[in-house]
């Protein structure tokens, strides 16, 4: 989201999840916290009511005014405006329906979307990880912060399997916080559970963990600088890098069919002009971590040792 807010603006704060998932709890906990405090006016928008309900007595010593929002279509710019004019806010929270699509909304000028968090109940995660990730992928894409609570009686590696399958939703930088009865779980503690061996001489990407590398090296690229590694992928050229290099990679769908995308990291290699664009290919490559204007910042780049043509295999990456 944004760091910083000009004095004319007015913060919106998108929580965000499934019905019951805790998102009323949240808000009314957070309210009473004193680093959310504010000498104007709160408008609070409320597109699902669940079991939990505000307390309207609580509401007003927040200064904060509560409207019920029953369809998508009230959250246009025009609909949002006449709100404004209306109760004047100095800051909006929308606890928003989260079968609803974040990107439909439409904020009026001056509203400007601070963050964006989304709250998921650690007792029926795994239901809507098997079953509801088409509706996942909108609702996490553009979120700063994901709170999983209730997860009590979890073993860690069902907490860190969680972990890998939401990573692919979230845009770079995003936080997951998970949460049992006790407070937070320190999530350095969960076991990392690699399929692969990173001790090996070479490590061997098997098809089917393509994912699982890609998303670890990206949060931990560290950890494989230096180490040389050996998986299938498909080469993609561009005019827009350097002699020498292009991109090896895998089609992921990270919720669904429409969410496709391609994953790799650059990669340099003297005898690229022998494999065309499209290309499958198994390659040996040695890792180092360097600063590209390809990334906008430092990141893993393969410096190919070897490379073969192969068939091609089953795609897309699923997580």
């Amino acid at each position: 989201m944004i760091d910083y807010i000009e004095d004319d603006e007015i913060p919106v704060f998108l929580i965000n999840g499934f019905l019951e998932a805790g998102k009323t709890q949240f808000v009314s906990y957070t309210m009473g916290e004193d680093y959310f405090q504010i000498e104007g006016n709160t408008l609070l928008l409320v597109c699902e009511e669940g079991e939990t309900e505000y307390d309207d007595e609580e509401l007003g010593d927040y200064n904060t005014k509560k409207m019920i929002i029953e369809d998508i279509d009230e959250l246009k710019k025009v609909k949002l405006e006449k709100l404004n004019e209306e109760f004047k806010p100095d800051r909006v929270i929308i606890e928003l329906n989260g079968m609803w699509d974040p990107a439909r909304i439409e904020l009026p000028d001056k509203w400007v979307l601070y963050q964006q968090i989304t709250i998921m109940d650690g007792s029926t995660l795994d239901s809507y990880l098997a079953n509801m990730k088409a509706l996942m992928g909108p609702m996490l894409k553009e979120t700063e912060l994901v709170i999983i609570n209730r997860c009590d009686g979890r073993e860690m590696s069902e907490l860190s399997d969680w972990k890998r399958k939401l990573r692919p939703m979230l845009q770079k930088g995003s936080d997951i916080v998970m949460e049992n009865k006790y407070g937070e779980i320190p999530l350095e503690t969960l076991p990392e559970e690699l399929p692969y061996d990173i001790e090996e001489d070479v490590i061997e990407i098997k098809n089917e963990d393509y994912g699982i590398w890609f998303f670890d090296c990206k949060d931990n690229p560290e950890r494989y600088k230096g180490k040389k590694l050996s998986f299938t992928a498909r080469i993609m050229k561009s005019e827009r890098f350097d002699k020498s290099y292009f991109v090896p990679g895998r089609m992921a769908m990270t919720c669904c069919e429409a969410d496709m995308t391609f994953l790799g990291y650059l990669a340099r290699y003297n005898d690229i002009d022998a494999f065309g664009d499209g290309a499958w290919v198994k390659l040996v490559a040695e890792i180092s971590i360097e600063r590209r204007k390809e990334y906008e910042s430092i990141g893993p780049v393969l410096n190919v040792l070897s490379m073969a043509l192969t068939g091609p295999i089953e795609e897309p990456v699923t997580f």
